[in-house]
């Protein structure tokens, strides 16, 4: 960065480490036909509609998309923000109410930059914040926007990084989806204007994940230049990337402007979430490492951090919402003779849950359905051998509760317009305390009754009529309601931190950075079918790490297309999310279905923290290749899992390899089921053959130990 003569805050390089200074890159040139200068510059060579900027705000000549909109209290557009200060602290700055990484000075060696930049005339003030964790070459960015002024400003746009490139031909990788099909890699040329994804459905979303990539247009797997940003936060959001009219590349993320209008009396401030941002010149697999490094061990918290999550059964598709306690039990003591560690009872369990038309929101124990109470229920299945979990989804409510009947009002709903439904449910209005206070309650009120060791939390549809009744600044809502979601999620960590959570949003609608601050695992997609879950996964690997991703097994031909796949390759496909389990009747598999499910939870078990801990790497592409094939990898090389799928069938077929990464050079590996020892350099050169077959879904997995002699 560089503080020019005028004091604008300009940005030079975000690259390979070097020493020196880079204020040669700016480039200045009389450019007056179209770009405006500051009035005190008194040239025609100098306007920031050019300069490569730290932090681009609106009203001082740059006419790109900014970071920053605000209105003074005339309701006029525009500010001027100057540097003031700065200063370096050590350790990892935190951001009031939000989540963000975490790091520290003695065991990271992380620092945090502060850069204060303000406009006299309005009272503005915006601190920027830069968190440093050299350990895994990130660096997290924030910002803080304060009223020290005598009047109201309005920001009207607030985003939080921002990477400014003077020169280069560059690709835009995003994620992109829809229900049961998220997070599949879209990559497209940077062209001439202006490219945006976002939310504006009051989630992060199925359709776009608020994680992007920038990179050169020749960029692979291991080779080439690739920027990536990953938002912290599980609301709206919007990322873009522009090309201007001399070529430059901005690429920015931050909170979404639409459905945003955020009032600051004197005094008051608005924290911008943070964005993670990493660097790699080694191509898109060392990019990933470095992010999954990141979220595992500086978003990620509590002791389910770093330990073995347990081997789920969830009740949801063997009973849907009608079970018994008893039918609960038997499906327990299944669960326990398989080799499994829990049932998960999921939706179906309180008030008059018959169906999903009713009693969101009344979160008391339907005893009748249990035939006890829930404490002889948790009682039952922990004697059976497995631990008891719980399917909850506060957020919501149903016209058809107790709750509503008696506080319509804590629903978002306009005055005086029918609200839109979805799922015949309405989402409560958790910007306001007494809605919060209530729900937590109740929770706690369910999970004090016994040994409760897992909660899932559900979010099951988008926001629409974004009314509050509790402020008259409607643009504020949406940001209040998440601040009061992660008050009420850090309230539960606290409270319960043994609990296991894991977040849903109909499958993976809140699938992001900001959620794993909270609990250290989501549910990756409603879709459990073994062949769309290749690409599901594949996607979500690019910016988050195998341990956050729950991943069951189903029941064939499977509930949302009617797929079959073996049951060997759907269990190799899940055993690669760190929240593994199943989703089907127990009770209805044969003899030789136990029998391979019993096996699949004691591999599981015997790599589940190489799984978990080790370095990931995307083989194949399964949006485009025959084979779909990943590799788990040791951090020091000493033994690795090479997992392959067969996604197309052929008569006579082809022989093929899959080639593995990050092996030890000149070093030899013995896999372990077949007791023969390869040689690296060889298997990483021309890889390893798999079985010719014609069987459709074929799977196989490889464990590899390095011999030491």
């Amino acid at each position: 960065m560089h503080v020019d003569d005028f004091g604008y805050l300009l940005h030079l390089y975000y690259g390979t480490r070097s020493e020196g200074t880079m204020d040669y890159l700016p480039t200045y040139a009389d450019r007056s036909g179209c770009c405006c200068s500051p009035h005190e510059a008194g040239t025609r060579t100098y306007s920031l509609d050019v300069l490569p900027q730290e932090f681009p705000f609106q009203g001082n000549g740059d006419l790109r998309s900014t970071l920053l909109q605000v209105r003074d209290a005339n309701g006029t557009f525009g500010c001027d923000l100057r540097y003031v200060r700065h200063e370096v602290r050590a350790g990892k700055y935190g951001l009031p109410g939000l989540p963000a990484s975490y790091a520290d000075a003695d065991t990271d060696g992380a620092e945090t930059l502060s850069v204060t930049l303000a406009d006299e005339r309005i009272g503005l003030e915006v601190e920027l914040l830069f968190g440093v964790i050299p350990e895994i070459d990130i660096i997290a960015r924030a910002a803080i926007v304060r009223n020290a002024g005598d009047g109201r400003v309005t920001v009207e746009k607030l985003q939080s990084a921002c990477l400014d490139f003077v020169a280069g031909s560059f690709d835009v990788i995003t994620f992109n989806g829809q229900h049961c099909m998220e997070r599949k890699p879209s990559r497209q040329h940077v062209l001439p204007g202006s490219f945006s994804v976002g939310s504006r459905r009051g989630q992060s979303s199925h359709q776009y994940n608020p994680f992007m990539i920038l990179c050169d247009r020749d960029a692979t797997e291991t080779a080439g230049r690739a920027w990536s940003m990953s938002f912290v936060y599980s609301g709206n959001f919007k990322a873009e990337v522009e090309q201007t009219q001399y070529q430059q590349i901005r690429m920015q993320m931050g909170l979404s402007d639409e459905l945003f209008s955020y009032p600051l009396e004197p005094g008051e401030q608005l924290v911008a979430p943070e964005v993670i941002m990493t660097y790699s010149n080694e191509g898109l697999e060392h990019l990933s490492h470095n992010l999954h490094r990141c979220i595992r061990r500086h978003v990620c918290r509590g002791p389910w951090r770093d330990a073995p999550r347990p081997i789920l059964v969830n009740s949801w598709e063997a009973h849907y919402f009608n079970f018994t306690g008893d039918e609960l039990v038997r499906l327990a003591e299944k669960a326990a003779d398989l080799g499994m560690d829990m049932l998960v009872m999921d939706d179906g369990w309180f008030g008059a849950r018959d169906d999903d038309c009713r009693s969101l929101g009344d979160w008391t124990v339907n005893e009748e359905k249990l035939g006890g109470t829930l404490a002889q229920l948790i009682e039952r299945v922990n004697a059976t051998g497995v631990k008891f979990g719980i399917w909850v989804e506060p957020e919501m409510v149903n016209e058809n509760s107790d709750l509503f009947r008696a506080h319509p009002d804590w629903a978002l709903a306009i005055p005086g317009k029918q609200p839109a439904l979805g799922r015949d449910q309405l989402v409560l209005d958790f910007s306001r305390k007494e809605v919060r206070d209530n729900l937590f309650d109740q929770l706690c009120r369910v999970l004090d009754q016994g040994n409760i060791e897992y909660l899932k939390w559900d979010f099951n549809r988008s926001m629409i009529d974004i009314y509050s009744h509790a402020t008259v600044d409607q643009g504020r809502v949406i940001y209040d309601y998440y601040l009061g979601l992660y008050d009420v999620l850090e309230r539960l960590v606290q409270r319960y931190p043994n609990l296991l959570i894991e977040g849903c949003a109909a499958g993976g609608g809140r699938f992001d950075a900001g959620w794993f601050h909270y609990a250290p695992q989501f549910w990756t997609s409603d879709n459990t079918d073994g062949h769309d879950r290749m690409t599901i996964q594949y996607g979500s690997s690019f910016g988050y790490p195998c341990s956050v991703m729950g991943a069951h097994v189903s029941a064939c031909p499977n509930e949302v297309n009617g797929r079959t796949v073996s049951l060997s390759a759907r269990g190799l496909i899940a055993m690669s999310g760190g929240g593994f389990g199943y989703e089907l009747d127990l009770l209805e598999l044969n003899d030789r279905a136990c029998e391979i499910i019993r096996e699949q939870i004691k591999r599981y078990r015997s790599i589940e923290g190489l799984m978990r801990e080790g370095l990931y790497y995307r083989l194949t592409d399964p949006m485009s290749d025959d084979v779909y094939a990943w590799e788990f990898m040791a951090e020091d090389g000493s033994e690795a899992i090479v997992n392959a799928v067969v996604a197309k069938a052929e008569g006579y077929g082809e022989a093929r390899y899959v080639v593995p990464r990050g092996l030890t050079r000149d070093a030899f590996y013995r896999e372990v089921a077949s007791d023969r020892v390869y040689p690296a350099n060889a298997l990483m050169d021309m890889g390893l053959p798999l079985p010719v077959s014609s069987a459709l879904y074929m799977s196989r997995s490889y464990h590899f130990v390095r011999v030491d002699e």
